[in-house]
């Protein structure tokens, strides 16, 4: 759903989508929603956007619009969309939903496109949303977990899961604390690899 502004927007094409689910025979909520928010007041409202619908699996950030609305423009860095992306993960988190970053512009800027999916995945997002089939290449790259990541991950959880066998409270793998966050962080990517966790 682009251009949402506040729980209204969604809500108003909810009910548009059960009146069609039950016209067609659909299932009652089989069909989800992305709300893409494009504005300072979408911004502000992400909180309340993002928990105001049990069909919303995600919420995404417009960039252009976005900064538009803030009578600037984009750059190179990004840092004129350091606020919003972090309040808009934020909100993702709080509900339980996805976090969608905003398309790159530049098609044929790899090395550009590359450094803002890195910056995208490290500030929380799930993804990122891509104009031109040549990104999808790149956001798996980003995004997939690699094969140093998975290792690492296996290890922490084998440690997690040895001292929790043992009895012990206390768990380190290379001389350093591992405690839930890091066990966590570990199964996510072992998820991500599409290796089940124990």
């Amino acid at each position: 759903l682009p251009k949402t502004d506040c729980p209204e927007d969604l809500l108003a094409v909810e009910r548009a989508v059960e009146a069609a689910e039950r016209r067609f025979g659909r299932p009652s909520g089989s069909v989800k929603l992305i709300a893409a928010i494009e504005s300072a007041r979408g911004i502000l409202s992400a909180r309340e956007i993002a928990a105001c619908s049990p069909r919303l699996v995600a919420i995404a950030i417009g960039a252009e619009d976005f900064v538009t609305d803030l009578h600037t423009t984009r750059s190179p860095e990004g840092v004129e969309l350091l606020a919003a992306r972090s309040l808009l993960v934020m909100a993702a988190r709080a509900a339980g939903i996805m976090a969608i970053d905003t398309v790159f512009t530049g098609v044929d800027d790899e090395e550009g496109f590359l450094r803002e999916a890195r910056l995208a995945k490290q500030l929380g997002f799930d993804g990122k949303s891509v104009i031109h089939p040549s990104q999808v290449a790149l956001i798996r790259f980003v995004y997939e977990p690699s094969p140093e990541e998975i290792a690492k991950a296996r290890r922490v959880v084998e440690a997690a899961a040895d001292a929790e066998a043992k009895g012990s409270g206390v768990v380190s793998l290379d001389g350093k604390m591992i405690d839930k966050p890091i066990v966590e962080r570990a199964l996510r990517v072992l998820a991500l690899a599409g290796e089940a966790s124990e």
